[in-house]
């Protein structure tokens, strides 16, 4: 009686629809019973449907032992509307469904619901401003890009200091970058590190990238307080004055010995009650109806808690700003409260942590199209966001060190060589792919030899180039490249071939040794005087 883990990924609140649906009707105990002084056979009364559907969810990993048992009634209510179940007398839809010992059957057949077709989204890739790119202003959306094609001319270019040639180089710089450009590097690479978390091919399926603000990113990493609170410029976006004050009383609510604490019973009820009505009639919820799906697909990471906090991270920083402060001052006061042992008990039918997650879980996650699963996904993250909200909501540095670094190196003089203009027009940026381990090592070991396979057959096959020249050249290649030299000349014979010895020339007599043979050694005069 166990689910099977659903990871990230589209459309994963519908497969956990389906994957509870299969489970219940195929598992769901079935028997005899009477009602009415008349006997069903293959039927379940409601009260038995939600004990066995309650510890199913309860001992699932896709939602934990955090599922109520009104949350498994709201489900079964769901059920009976989806024609999942139906009333022994075949009534279902418009009947209401309640934990007592009315009689149920499943119908013949039980659709499973299908996976929604969303219109495809445009692929927008972002492209980083390179060196050569024309002012802001000037449209980019039909000029072609040239693809790299890694000849053997590129090769001998790039590496020619390896076969001892050094050309000159000039200095470029780099036009000042613009505000947009800098929002563009923010956004493609925000996207690119939840994507490479997720371990998706595309982001399209949970993410509408056109809805994605990359001001909103911006103002959430720089505009924080020394908590790392958001500060918002918008001052008519804050909260009001009197849910503020009331989330401050809870959140720093005094002991029994301080004399500022209210008077009358029940005080701290009202104010609870106060912030609850509030936040429950947003008109939008928190984490936005937009972001819902992303947030859905990060849930099924919850087993990998690391990486679940870094996708969350990643997923808070696209909120409006107003939104993620809402969200950071609502979790610091649910966390105070529950870890305050000072606290009246608020509700008299649930703990208190049970009472948080009940009261603000759809007004911090839902979708628009109220989704079957919405309560318990919703109650799923907010326990999750309970347990590790200091570490979700605030700024990943890993990501803004490496978005800074590249806003860095784009401002930087860069070196040219003759030639490298061939190559400057990269393709854009896309979403990373995952490759396997083994094609990662191919790729690492073979990737480079046909270039310089090729090279090294344009230096050997080089008419204009001396002997003497080659060999240095083919020397330095040696040197650089063994591996590729010596699986071109395997032997030191096929390295003579390429160059044959030619016949020495007999040494000439000295003409002069000719001319007289046999002369003495005549003896000089000598200097004594």
């Amino acid at each position: 009686m166990e689910h099977r883990i659903v990871g990230p990924g589209p459309y994963r609140a519908t497969k956990l629809w389906n994957e509870t649906v299969e489970l219940f009707r195929a598992r769901m105990p079935l028997r005899k019973h009477r009602c009415r002084f008349k006997s069903y056979e293959h039927c379940f009364t409601a009260a038995e449907a939600v004990d066995w559907l309650h510890e199913l969810l309860r001992c699932s990993q896709n939602f934990g032992p955090e599922v109520t048992r009104k949350q498994t009634v709201q489900l079964l209510k769901k059920f009976l509307k989806n024609h999942v179940i139906e009333d022994i007398k075949g009534k279902w839809g418009q009947e209401d469904f309640e934990d007592n010992r009315h009689l149920y059957r499943f119908p013949p057949s039980s659709p499973l619901k299908p996976y929604p077709k969303k219109p495809p989204y445009q692929k927008d890739v972002i492209k980083f401003p390179e060196w050569n790119d024309p002012p802001a202003g000037t449209s980019q959306e039909n000029i072609p890009v040239r693809p790299v094609v890694m000849n053997s001319e590129m090769w001998y270019k790039r590496h020619s200091i390896a076969i001892g040639e050094v050309p000159a180089c000039r200095l470029v710089y780099r036009r000042q970058l613009t505000e947009a450009n800098v929002e563009e590097i923010w956004k493609s690479m925000t996207l690119s590190y939840l994507q490479k978390i997720l371990g998706l091919d595309s982001l399209e399926e949970i993410l509408d990238i056109k809805l994605v603000n990359s001001k909103f990113i911006i103002h959430n990493v720089y505009s924080v307080s020394k908590q790392g609170v958001v500060i918002l410029d918008d001052k008519s976006k804050e909260l009001p004055h009197w849910v503020l004050s009331a989330m401050k009383c809870l959140a720093n609510w005094p002991n029994c010995s301080d004399l500022k604490q209210p008077m009358y019973l029940g005080f701290e009820k009202d104010v609870f009650k106060t912030i609850a009505d509030y936040y429950g009639h947003l008109k939008e919820p928190l984490l936005t109806f937009h972001l819902f799906d992303a947030f859905v697909s990060v849930l099924g990471l919850l087993q990998k808690e690391k990486m679940a906090i870094e996708a969350f991270q990643i997923c808070c920083l696209l909120l409006p700003p107003e939104n993620r402060r809402k969200l950071q001052l609502l979790m610091r006061m649910m966390t105070r409260i529950c870890l305050n042992k000072e606290m009246p008990p608020l509700c008299d039918g649930f703990g208190t942590r049970t009472l948080m997650v009940q009261t603000f879980s759809r007004c911090i996650l839902c979708s628009k199209d109220e989704v079957d699963l919405d309560e318990l996904l919703a109650a799923r993250l907010v326990t999750f966001l309970m347990d590790n909200y200091q570490e979700i909501l605030k700024v990943p540095v890993a990501l803004q060190t490496s978005i800074e670094e590249r806003v860095a190196h784009l401002r930087r003089v860069q070196i040219k060589y003759p030639g490298a203009d061939m190559d400057i027009t990269l393709s854009a940026p896309s979403f990373c792919r995952q490759i396997s381990p083994e094609e990662f090592e191919y790729q690492r070991a073979y990737g480079s030899q046909e270039p310089l396979a090729a090279l090294l057959e344009d230096v050997i096959t080089d008419a204009k180039l001396s002997s003497k020249e080659k060999k240095k050249k083919l020397k330095q290649f040696q040197k650089s490249y063994p591996e590729v030299y010596q699986e071109r000349f395997p032997t030191p014979e096929s390295e003579a071939l390429l160059f044959p010895e030619k016949p020495k020339p007999k040494p000439q007599l000295l003409l002069w040794a000719l001319k007289n043979p046999f002369q003495p050694f005549q003896r000089t005069r000598s200097f004594r005087m």
